[in-house]
């Protein structure tokens, strides 16, 4: 069994700044990749970052330079530092990770349970 739990989501004010966390746990052999996705009412859900067990990080256009991940291989840990945040930043906000489990022929996508940010005055 592997569990991904969001923490740190709440309502926060235009320009003000949040950090999100996300600690993988179970039968965990490695973490290839983990990220963060949103999903706002009636949209999609999107990539918003996503960062390599090397540290190799990518950003969706619309976050870059305000938002940045880094993460914890020996905790098995992906934050999101989310500065000068925006109404259209309102969403749930989904971990990814992308690992192989005891148990698993192969590697897969794992999800956590989401967490709200909202952004409003």
């Amino acid at each position: 069994q592997v569990q991904l739990v969001e923490s740190g989501g709440g309502l926060v004010q235009p320009g003000g700044s949040l950090r999100l966390s996300c600690a993988a746990s179970g039968s965990i052999i490695t973490i290839h990749r983990m990220g963060w996705y949103r999903q706002a009412p009636g949209k999609q859900r999107d990539l918003v970052a996503q960062i390599t067990r090397g540290g190799f990080a990518i950003y969706a256009d619309p976050v870059k330079g305000r938002f940045t991940i880094s993460r914890d291989n020996a905790k098995n840990t992906v934050y999101l530092q989310m500065n000068s945040l925006k109404p259209e930043d309102t969403a749930v906000y989904y971990c990814n990770g992308f690992l192989k489990a005891y148990g698993s022929v192969s590697n897969r996508d794992y999800w956590g349970q989401g967490t709200q940010v909202t952004v409003s005055s």
